[in-house]
Formats: C-alpha cells, sequence, structure tokens
C-alpha cells in the first residue's frame, strides 16, 4: 500500500510540475506579445508624430 501512495504522490508531483511549465510558457508568451505590441504603437505613433511635423496642413 505504501508503495502505491508514494507511486500516486510522484505522478501528482510531476502533473502539477508540468502544469506549472505550461503556464509559465503561456505567461512568458504572453508578456512577449505585449511588449511588442507596445513596441510596435510606440512606433507608429512616433511615425505619425514626425509625419505630422513635417507635412503641413
Amino acid at each position: 500500500m505504501r508503495r502505491v501512495v508514494d507511486a500516486v504522490g510522484k505522478v501528482v508531483v510531476v502533473i502539477t510540475v508540468l502544469m506549472c511549465s505550461g503556464c509559465a510558457v503561456v505567461a512568458v508568451a504572453d508578456a512577449v506579445v505585449t511588449v511588442a505590441a507596445t513596441v510596435v504603437t510606440t512606433g507608429v505613433k512616433a511615425t505619425g508624430a514626425v509625419i505630422g511635423a513635417v507635412i503641413p496642413d
């Protein structure tokens, strides 16, 4: 019975680690996409400001 309990405990630990690793990968990917979107938005705004300053109304 002790072996079964140890085996189940190890399986639970492995599943937990795998699930947390998956969450970490998703969190890192989300952060990368957010940073990339912010950089693109800032670049577009800066380009728009330069074009607005160069081309008179």
